[in-house]
């Protein structure tokens, strides 16, 4: 067996090599479900008994209050909204895609940015972050125009409801949009991309899908319903 200072070095180097990645996490368990997308589902199931308590609200106060409702919703930018709500209801499209990308283990694109067909996970997760910040945008535009017509919530009981609902949606929207940036990051720091970061995606599409679904129920219940 070697001996001296260039024998303790290399020990030193060998002892300080990366492990290797367990199979489990780059493959995970194909026996059974992720307890990850499992708990998702159950919270996203609480989640919607809380908008459906919002939906019953609105329904309930408006019921009641059919004159301040009409008076309210003329001042509502319909064709606005539905062109937010367009590209709110995309986003969900652009996020699976990123999906089926996480699914198949492709991390980035191949070939130019422009190479749509080529796109991975990172192109298409990027793509969604855009297009729900887009909507919150549009959303805070929207609140300013109709707080210069004086539609608020201490104003009236359909200014509450009004920014009750779609607040609690955009708040959920920006959480989905901190969650896309964790995925995203992760795909930058990991060394591998492994399963655990693909169930990760999965279950971030699963909330986003949900607040897509969520506003579209909204949309058609505050601006066209109304």
């Amino acid at each position: 067996m070697p001996s001296g200072p260039g024998a303790r070095h290399n020990d030193c180097v060998a002892t300080t090599a990366p492990a290797p990645i367990p199979a489990s996490r780059l493959h995970g368990h194909h026996d059974r479900p992720s307890m990850v997308a499992v708990g998702t589902i159950i919270w996203l199931s609480s989640e919607l008994m809380f908008f459906a308590a919002l939906f019953a609200s609105y329904f309930t106060i408006r019921a009641v209050s059919t004159d301040l409702w009409a008076q309210n919703t003329e001042v509502l930018n319909v064709p606005f909204a539905a062109i937010n709500t367009t590209i709110l209801v995309l986003s969900s499209l652009t996020c699976q895609l990123g999906v089926f990308a996480a699914e198949r283990g492709q991390v980035g694109r191949k070939g130019g940015v422009f190479d749509i067909k080529g796109w991975g996970l990172r192109e298409w997760f990027i793509l969604t972050y855009t297009m729900g910040a887009i909507f919150i945008a549009g959303q805070a535009i929207e609140y300013a125009e109709l707080i210069q017509e004086g539609i608020t919530i201490p104003d009236s009981a359909y200014g509450t409801m009004f920014y009750l609902t779609t607040g609690f949606h955009g708040i959920h929207v920006t959480g989905g949009l901190i969650a896309f940036l964790f995925v995203l990051g992760r795909t930058y720091i990991a060394r591998r991309f492994t399963h655990e970061q693909a169930v990760s995606a999965i279950v971030v599409s699963y909330y986003w899908h949900f607040v897509d679904v969520v506003w579209i129920g909204l949309f058609a219940t505050i601006y066209l319903i109304k």
